[in-house]
């Protein structure tokens, strides 16, 4: 069976996109740590990061790198944080979240925000990622 993340890239779950390229999609969580929490995975489901192949994983960290930069322009915040898990989906994925605190970086915590409040973000975000 097919990951969440997988049906998502095959386009059969919608998700706020805020950046793709050929091997990589990025889209918000829907459920953030933090305003501006975004999720950058390899359109080719594996579940561990460090499974993918060398020229994958360095193009998800690339195209990673380019969609903190546009977190960064859009949402106030000293640093973009990265977090690996991996444990809840079997896909591989990068968390990024705008941070102003390490203590901001806790997945216990969660903002709600309204379907419109994420397509927004997501489309202001979109503007600002340069790939």
């Amino acid at each position: 069976m097919a990951s969440v993340f997988s049906m998502i890239v095959a386009g059969e779950i919608p998700c706020y996109k805020v950046a793709e390229n050929e091997h990589c999609l990025a889209f918000l969580d829907i459920n953030p740590v933090v305003k501006g929490h975004v999720l950058c995975i390899p359109k080719k489901e594996v579940d561990y990061l460090f499974d993918l192949d060398d020229t994958l994983y360095t193009e998800l960290q690339l195209f990673a790198k380019k969609v903190a930069c546009g977190i960064k322009k859009v949402c106030p915040c000293t640093k973009v944080g990265v977090a690996v898990l991996g444990l809840d989906v079997p896909h591989a994925h990068i968390h990024l979240m705008p941070l102003q605190s390490e203590g901001d970086l806790n997945f216990r915590n969660h903002v709600k925000m309204s379907p419109e409040e994420l397509q927004a973000l997501a489309a202001e975000l979109a503007q600002a990622v340069e790939l």
